[in-house]
């Protein structure tokens, strides 16, 4: 099975155009999206349209449900919670109910999906050190977990419970070892890159990859400014921070 994996969309229409156009050509059996569709830039309703339109697997951002109040809005930073007030009052109620629907965590056979980490889900906590992955790794079932919300890719990998941190490039998994896979932002990637992730997981070839491709930015940047969303949100999609 080839999976097509990837997250924190964040209502970005030109780069989630570009990853699925990118995914077409990636033999992909099975699509995965690990939640924040919504929030920042400024298409919610036709990314979720583009989205479903993968009959894809999709477990909830914490984005995903204060756009849908099921997260209070106290939770989120000013820019973050002027983002989500903005999509609110355009998201259709079909939207709003799909993003509702959306579970914490989803099982596979050999690998779990959640936005944050797997302990406590509902937290949304950022997964982003090693006392963070321990917490994760100490409930993890499966051999993968696949994880976004910090926008970084990259591997937290367990080996006799020693645990070290490592980019994802191309991944060859093995069985005597566990990972934490995060697999970066299609719409606002923070590692320095500008550009649009995803990732490709091979089963039969035991393999994770990691892909990026450029998006014609401006756009989104344009639209963020003419919705009189905060100027610093168009502005560091060109920055990948």
């Amino acid at each position: 099975m080839r999976y097509g994996i990837f997250s924190d969309i964040h209502s970005n229409f030109e780069a989630l155009s570009v990853v699925l156009d990118s995914l077409k050509d990636e033999r992909i059996e099975r699509y995965l999206c690990i939640g924040d569709i919504v929030g920042y830039c400024t298409n919610p309703s036709e990314c979720i349209r583009m989205v479903k339109d993968l009959s894809p697997v999709v477990v909830a951002g914490n984005h995903d449900y204060g756009a849908c109040a099921k997260l209070d809005l106290k939770y989120f930073v000013p820019h973050a919670k002027e983002a989500l007030q903005w999509t609110q009052g355009v998201l259709a109620k079909s939207d709003v109910d799909f993003l509702a629907g959306l579970p914490l965590v989803h099982n596979e056979e050999n690998f779990v999906l959640v936005h944050g980490s797997l302990g406590n889900p509902q937290e949304f906590y950022y997964l982003n050190n090693f006392e963070e992955a321990d917490r994760t790794f100490s409930v993890l079932e499966k051999q993968v977990c696949f994880v976004g919300h910090t926008h970084r890719p990259g591997v937290f990998v367990e080996r006799e419970g020693e645990i070290f941190h490592k980019a994802v490039g191309v991944l060859e998994l093995e069985a005597h070892k566990r990972y934490i896979v995060n697999v970066g932002s299609v719409g606002q990637p923070r590692d320095g890159d500008s550009r649009a992730c995803f990732v490709v997981y091979d089963t039969e070839a035991k393999t994770i990859e990691l892909k990026r491709v450029e998006y014609n930015l401006k756009p989104t940047q344009e639209k963020i400014l003419n919705a009189g969303l905060p100027k610093f949100l168009a502005m560091r999609l060109a920055q990948g921070k």
